[in-house]
């Protein structure tokens, strides 16, 4: 009799195999990461990878499109609780900047992935539609019918990417200072667009 699989129980596993995985890529970074050292990582076998991701560049790119999902949902969530437009672009900041640990890590890997997709065709077709996601999140922020928004929305992530760069090569990031960069070129950049 063939085993009966919980579709519960499966989207749970694949969702811890997915966080050890960015875990380990964090820690070893994407080049120098095996399917064994994520699947020691995980506590799980190799086949186990192999089965639920058919290769590294598969759990790659399912790493990033749950946490390229979790971070435009936590986004969006931060913008909809903001009443005002100040506290909107405060959120967003807060957003991009949101503990040490966790923006030094996502930006690790994000920066390990772009890296991996300049010579990944699949690869780079996950960061375009990574690129289209925060797209939508950014003309959501300076306003989808505003003149200029197309332009505003570029020079915004252009800040955070540059930021998240800076953030990254800091031996002591504070992030009280990453996010009153960020929310100070926000506000000058949205009152260009006015």
């Amino acid at each position: 009799m063939a085993r009966r699989v919980n579709p519960i129980q499966e989207r749970q596993r694949r969702t811890a195999l997915e966080r050890a995985a960015y875990l380990a890529i964090f820690e070893q970074g994407y080049a120098g990461v095996t399917l064994g050292r994520i699947a020691a990582h995980a506590g799980v076998s190799k086949g186990t990878l192999v089965y639920h991701f058919g290769s590294k560049e598969g759990l790659l790119a399912a790493v990033m499109r749950r946490f390229v999902r979790t971070i435009a949902a936590a986004t969006r969530r931060a913008l909809r609780l903001a009443p005002t437009p100040s506290e909107r672009l405060r959120a967003y900041a807060d957003n991009q900047f949101y503990s040490i640990e966790s923006t030094r890590r996502f930006y690790t890997v994000y920066l390990d992935f772009l890296a991996a997709s300049s010579r990944d065709p699949a690869l780079m077709a996950l960061q375009r539609a990574f690129n289209d996601e925060t797209s939508r999140l950014d003309l959501e922020l300076v306003g989808l019918n505003a003149p200029g928004a197309a332009d505003r929305a570029w020079h915004l992530r252009a800040l955070v990417d540059g930021l998240s760069v800076r953030f990254l090569s800091d031996p002591a990031p504070d992030l009280t200072h990453y996010r009153a960069l960020c929310l100070a070129g926000l506000t000058r950049l949205l009152e260009q667009g006015e």
